[in-house]
Order: structure tokens, then sequence, then C-alpha cells
């Protein structure tokens, strides 16, 4: 059981930085391509998990033993996590999640404020950071824990910058108002 939400974790983790960094960082071309988007990362994604799962063997090999309690602890990450995910995803709706409003001209979203987004601008990330991390203690799968951090480093350093500046061209100053509302971006007390 482990080894297969280790796995499947390994597998999924890709698919938002082949996402979100194109979308957000070249918004215009995007923009124009449409649901046509969807097919450069999905092929990309495609490849990874064919490579992922034929070198599953190599990364569930090396694991690092964790006490009992910490095994626990990092159910309860990934059951928090997922709830995170599942009540931000209820407030951005599915088409919110799945960027359409990023990509296609005809799907209006709104900025979305309530909720754990009054807290933090980018709940999704940080709810799949947890999620990956509680799935890291469980598993003991390193590299899963591997994958967590460059997880926490890419959305820090290279999505969410994207992302606030997408979002600011799109919103403009109701977003730049939200932003000084809120002015953590992915975890509470870190700016």
């Amino acid at each position: 059981m482990t080894d297969i939400l280790a796995i499947i974790t390994i597998i999924l983790w890709p698919v938002v930085p082949l996402f979100w960094i194109p979308v957000h960082g070249f918004p215009k071309i995007f923009k124009r391509l449409g649901l046509a988007t969807y097919i450069m990362p999905l092929i990309t994604w495609a490849l990874l998990v064919y490579l992922f799962y034929a070198q599953r063997d190599f990364f569930l090999y090396y694991k690092i033993e964790f006490p009992i309690f910490l095994n626990i602890i990092g159910i309860m990450f990934l059951v928090v996590g997922t709830l995170l995910h599942l009540w931000t995803g209820k407030l951005l709706g599915l088409w919110g999640l799945m960027g359409l409003p990023e990509i296609s001209s005809k799907v209006k979203g709104r900025l979305v404020t309530e909720g754990p987004l009054s807290i933090v601008r980018h709940p999704t990330y940080l709810a799949h950071t947890v999620m990956f991390f509680g799935v890291f203690l469980y598993t003991e799968v390193t590299a899963v824990g591997i994958i967590t951090l460059l997880d926490s480093i890419i959305i820090n350093a290279i999505i969410i910058p994207l992302e606030d500046r997408e979002l600011t061209a799109r919103f403009g100053r109701e977003y730049e108002e939200y932003k000084k509302r809120v002015r953590w971006r992915f975890f509470p007390g870190v700016l």
C-alpha cells in the first residue's frame, strides 16, 4: 500500500510545474492556444509517467525508517492537505483548478478571496505540498521527500511569482489590494 501511494505521488507531481510554469510564464501564447494548451503538458507528462513507472524500483528502493508516530503524523498531514485541497477546489471550482480562466477568453474567473484564500494567497499549492510531506512521512520513500522539497522550491521561486504577475494583469487593482490584505503567499507567517 505505501509503495503504491509513493509511486502515485511521484507520477502525479510533475503535472503542476509542467502546466503552470508555461501558462503563467507566457499567458498571451496560451490564451491564443486555448484548450490546445492541455496537449503539451499531457504529452510531456505521459512520457514522464512511463519513465517514472519503468524506474519505480529505483524510486522505491531508498527509504528512511521513521518511528511509527511520524508515520501517523504523515497520515494526518495527508488528510489535512487533502481537506485543504478539496476546500480550495470547492471555492475555485473545477474550471479554476484546471486553469481554464487563464487559457480561455470564454471562461471568466473571479478573484476568490474567502476561506483559506483569506489567509494565504495560494492554498492549493500549500495543500499539495502538505499532502506530499504526509506521503513522505507515511511511506518513508526518500524520492517522495525529495519531490516534496523540489515542489516547495519550484512553487515558491517560480510558480507563485509568475501566478501573482498573471493575476495582477488579469484582475489589476483588485488583486493588488488583495495582496495587501493577504500578505502570506504560501504558508501562514511566511511572506
